[in-house]
Parts: structure tokens; C-alpha cells; sequence
């Protein structure tokens, strides 16, 4: 039987062999893990369709297309043993001994050993402890295991190695990272981006969020968050600006009338950005749940291609890292994208009174072609209407 690349999405052409989980010619069962294949948007398990002697066709790193046999499986090497007592001994020793070492990335053991760390040593945060490339840096800075003194030995003059190779790692772009960059560049390039900026007091909403929290959370399991505040705001103002919710196709402006939201959710693949559908329509409990969900997925590396697919503007919050302003770079084709940043207590002047209030910055990054200055600048006055009057617009718990 032969294994193919399968058909993910009708935008992807190629996939990159990420890893394979079984050796050339080993023996597999049907619904075995076989491997992974990274995608410009998502990264894919192959599970063996049947049983029997893995032959491996295409190589971790190697770019294929979609349809291309990248392995098959030998169905008539079905329950192949081995007869003599001595070898199946040893080699059910050598198995136990491969399965009780840690799973790990294969460029993870030659990076190791060029920086002097046994790889086995290392804790991995990848799904089910897998240890990733990233794993290597963190344990560096933990102390090495103390050696027995060694015997005094004559000292010998020595030639030290040129450093460069030390100095610098050249690790290959995953197919997602390309994809990003891609994305990115083509914002620049092919949109009249602009990006301008206003500040929300944050005082009712964080009022309202400390009051509500307890029970929202007793009541639907989940916490009441920031950014479902934003998301309903964002989902009332795009109906009073629909430019903000457009896009160019051609020499057309494409108008939607409806408001599928899209989340920026940073995981270790890269920046993913799953799509809240019909974000109008949804209470509080549901967008908190369908966030959460999409964070869970994205550190696990299972988000489907219906999660990324779509969505007419989108929100990204860099205050989760820290970020007090930012012009963020579009999300082509769409023609707007929010901006959401920490939150600062500051000095204010209401009412002729100095007075210190916690305050947001937020950006609204636009596509000029289409999108005019007032239209921007409007988006932005109406969503901080509603936030900064939260129990009037967004009070659905």
C-alpha cells in the first residue's frame, strides 16, 4: 500500500517531510503514528492505513507535493518474526531500550553535540515531552554534572579552532515560517498600510470583568477575559465601518456581511491566526471557550485548516508580551487588523482633575486603498465608545 501526501486544503500544493516516527523497514500496525508533514498553515499526522513492513520513500526535510508516495507498506510482511531465540532477545532489547529514550526532533542530537550536551539529559516541552530544537538553549544555563577530578597530565600546547562555526546556527525555515514571511512581505508590498492609534480607559471594563469573573467563571467553566470584550466591540464597530471589514478582489471592493474575527495566537511553530466565525452572534462564554480552545490547539500543533481558513479582519495582542505600541502588519487579503497592548495606569485629565486611570493603547493598521483616514480614525473612536461603556453594548453573560 502505498503512503501519499494527502489533499489539505485546495491553497496547499506542497508539504515538508517534518519527521517519521517509524524506521525504514520496520514492522507497523495499522493506526500507527508514521509521521508528520509540515504545510505552509498546519502540520499533519499520517496514520497507517494497514499493516505490515514500512518503506520509506522520501526523507525528513524533502518538499513534496500533494499526491506524491512518499513510503509504502509491505502488507504480505504481516507478522514476519524472528525465530531464532537469541536475536528476538536481543532485539527486544534494543527496543525497550529505543522507547525508554526521550523522543526528540531530528536536528536535536547533532546541535546537542556540537554544543557539549547529551540530549537524552534534556526536558522537552514538545507534545508528549518530545525535545525540540528550542530545549537546547534552556539547558545551557543549567550547571553540568560535577566529573571526578582527573588526573594531572603534562600540559600540551593546543591550536584553538576557528569560532565561527560556533558563533552562528543555520537551522532551515519550516514551511509554516515561510508562509509567515511571505504574508508579511506582501502586506508591505502590496497594500497602502497605514496605521493610526487611540487610548481607552479601561477603568469599567476592568470593574465589570472583577465583579463578573467569580460567577462567569462558576457558571460556564471558562474565565472572563479581556479579549472577549474586544471581540464583541470589534464585531459592533466593523458594522458601523464596513470598509474596515472589506477586502479588494481585482478592481472590486468585497463587502462582508458578516464578521468572522481572527485571533493572532503565537505557538512555537510560528504565529497562527484561527478565525472566531460569526463573532456577532456569540455570547461572552462562547468566544472565551472557542479562544481557549484555539490556544490549546495551537501549542499542540492541531489546529485544522477550517480553524486558519477565512475571517474578514483580525485582532492581535501584544499586550500578553509586554507591548505598550505596535503598528501591526496586516493579515492580507484583509484590510484591517487591531492592535491590543498592556495595560498602564497613567495620568489623565478629566474634568479639569489630574487623575491616574489604567489605559490601553490601540492601533488600527488599514489598507489606505480602501479604507480613508475619518473611516479609521472613526472604527477606532466607536470601539472605544463601547469598551470604556461596557454595560450598555457588550453585558451579555
Amino acid at each position: 500500500m502505498d503512503i501519499i501526501v494527502p489533499q489539505v486544503g485546495e491553497s496547499i500544493v506542497e508539504a515538508e517531510i517534518g519527521e517519521w516516527f517509524k524506521q525504514d523497514g520496520e514492522q507497523v500496525e495499522q493506526d500507527d503514528l508514521l509521521l508528520e508533514l509540515e504545510t505552509e498553515k498546519i502540520n499533519v499526522e499520517l496514520n497507517a492505513e494497514s499493516s505490515g513492513k514500512l518503506t520509506i520513500l522520501a526523507q525528513q526535510g524533502d518538499i513534496v507535493k500533494i499526491g506524491a508516495v512518499i513510503g509504502r507498506i509491505d502488507e504480505s510482511a504481516v507478522g514476519t518474526t524472528t525465530t531464532a531465540e537469541e536475536p528476538a532477545s536481543e532485539t527486544a532489547e534494543a527496543e525497550t531500550a529505543a522507547t525508554e529514550q526521550p523522543a526528540m526532533n531530528p536536528a536535536v542530537p547533532k546541535i546537542a553535540a556540537e554544543r557539549g550536551i547529551d540530549p537524552t539529559t534534556l526536558k522537552g516541552s514538545g507534545r508528549d515531552g518530545r525535545i525540540l530544537v528550542d530545549d537546547i538553549p534552556a539547558a545551557t544555563e543549567q550547571p553540568a554534572p560535577s566529573a571526578p577530578p582527573a588526573k594531572e597530565t603534562p600540559a600540551v600546547a593546543t591550536t584553538s579552532a576557528p569560532a565561527d562555526d560556533d558563533r552562528i546556527e543555520r537551522v532551515p525555515m519550516t514551511q509554516i515560517r515561510k508562509k509567515i514571511a511571505e504574508r508579511l512581505l506582501m502586506a508591505r508590498q502590496q497594500t497602502a498600510m497605514l496605521t493610526t492609534f487611540n487610548e481607552i480607559d479601561m477603568s469599567r471594563v476592568i470593574s465589570l470583568r472583577n465583579k463578573q469573573k467569580a460567577a462567569f467563571e462558576k457558571k460556564h467553566g471558562v474565565p472572563l477575559g479581556f479579549m472577549s470584550f474586544f471581540v464583541k466591540a470589534t464585531a459592533e464597530a466593523l458594522k458601523d465601518f464596513p470598509e474596515v471589514n472589506a477586502r479588494i478582489d481585482g478592481d472590486d471592493i468585497i463587502y462582508h456581511n458578516y464578521y468572522d474575527i481572527g485571533v493572532a495566537v503565537g505557538s512555537k511553530r510560528g504565529l497562527v491566526v484561527p478565525v472566531i466565525r460569526d463573532a456577532d452572534q456569540l455570547r461572552f462564554d462562547a468566544i472565551e471557550k472557542t479562544i481557549r480552545g484555539f490556544a490549546e490547539k495551537a501549542q499542540s500543533g492541531k489546529l485544522s485548516l477550517d480553524d486558519l481558513q477565512g475571517g474578514t479582519f483580525t485582532i492581535s495582542n501584544g499586550g500578553i508580551y509586554g507591548s505598550v505600541l505596535s503598528t501591526p502588519l496586516l493579515n492580507p487579503p484583509q484590510s484591517g487588523i487591531l492592535g491590543m497592548h498592556a495595560i498602564k495606569d497613567r495620568a489623565v485629565v478629566i474634568d479639569g482633575e489630574i487623575v491616574v486611570r489604567p489605559i490601553m493603547n490601540i492601533a488600527l493598521s488599514y489598507d489606505h486603498r480602501i479604507i480613508d483616514g475619518q473611516q479609521a480614525v472613526g472604527f477606532l473612536k466607536q470601539l472605544k465608545t463601547y469598551i470604556e461603556d461596557p454595560e450598555e453594548m457588550l453585558l451579555e453573560m
